[in-house]
């Protein structure tokens, strides 16, 4: 009996080829983009690939689309509702781990470790100066996070092991988890006005493009840093090159930018007052291999039509 057809964005990473091995047959992204007239029975999203209407149109028999990780805006959720396609991902594994980054990225940028750490590697370094490159202070200090799900709570818990008085704001208020972490709920405007730290958690979506503009950068510190986990297009690449070019923000950590990867003669790149990270949130060994699991159950209990472990349903 053949194995079922599933079109993925290879390469897959060995730990996903070993789940699959023996289980279903790989086809190449091309497939999905050029159409069959053979059924395929699975679509695995790696990456961040555009799956929409017409895509899904193009692979007769589809049964479900698997992604490895938790964000799926690349899947045009409505066109695989209407097709009565689930979509899987693998939410709650990855908190933890990118929690992890987003207090990573505020550290480096803080504390100046990039320039640090070159400096400390270059033939100038000769003697040690108490007066120079001098960085900013984390504990203590207020750390605004935009987006208070799972990843932003666990933002928030690293937060209080630095004494750092939290402010969120979210699309709704959550009283349990002010209770529980001690955070107060404000508004975007006084949020970006009064922390020292602006860490972005929130999905992609068309209230979150472009949330951080020009505008919403100049309310912000001159002392202030912005950390973004979330998603690139959740923040204005062209305004916040200025922002960091004119020092109008003392720095900031990126995990993400838009586009990714940034061109290689972008300006951002040689900026000395950003650290950027090429997406490694949810980069580690531990992490990556339950996201595969998981991935790979959500892909198998599809294509047999059985209910996901982790089903993503369109917005109404």
């Amino acid at each position: 009996m053949p194995l079922p057809r599933v079109v993925a964005d290879t390469p897959l990473n060995p730990v996903i080829e070993a789940l699959l091995a023996g289980k279903v047959e790989i086809l190449p992204w091309s497939v999905a983009l050029e159409g069959t007239s053979e059924p395929v029975a699975g679509l695995y999203t790696y990456g961040h690939l555009l799956v929409d209407g017409p895509m899904l149109d193009r692979l007769p028999g589809l049964k479900v689309v698997s992604n490895y990780g938790v964000g799926v805006d690349h899947i045009r959720l409505v066109d695989a509702a209407a097709r009565n396609i689930p979509v899987g991902n693998t939410p709650g594994i990855l908190n933890g781990a990118t929690a992890d980054m987003g207090f990573t990225l505020l550290l480096a940028a803080a504390r100046r470790l990039i320039e640090g750490d070159r400096y400390a590697r270059c033939a100038d370094f000769t003697r040690y100066d108490p007066g120079y490159m001098l960085g900013q202070e984390v504990h203590g200090r207020t750390l605004g996070i935009v987006g208070m799900g799972r990843i932003g709570q666990q933002v928030a818990r690293r937060a209080r092991a630095f004494d750092m008085p939290v402010l969120y704001y979210n699309r709704r208020q959550n009283a349990a988890v002010e209770q529980e972490l001690q955070a107060r709920y404000v508004g975007f405007d006084e949020l970006l006005r009064t922390s020292d730290y602006v860490m972005l958690c929130c999905p992609l979506s068309d209230e979150t493009r472009g949330l951080i503009d020009a505008a919403a950068l100049a309310k912000m510190k001159p002392t202030a840093i912005l950390v973004n986990i979330a998603r690139g297009p959740v923040v204005d690449t062209q305004a916040l090159t200025v922002a960091l070019q004119t020092n109008q923000i003392y720095a900031a950590g990126l995990d993400v930018t838009d586009p990714e990867p940034l061109s290689r003669d972008h300006p951002l790149l040689k900026l000395d007052n950003v650290t950027i990270a090429p997406h490694l949130g949810s980069a580690t060994e531990q992490t990556r291999r339950r996201m595969a699991e998981i991935s790979v159950e959500n892909l198998l209990r599809g294509i047999a039509g059985e209910p996901l472990l982790h089903q993503v349903y369109a917005s109404p």
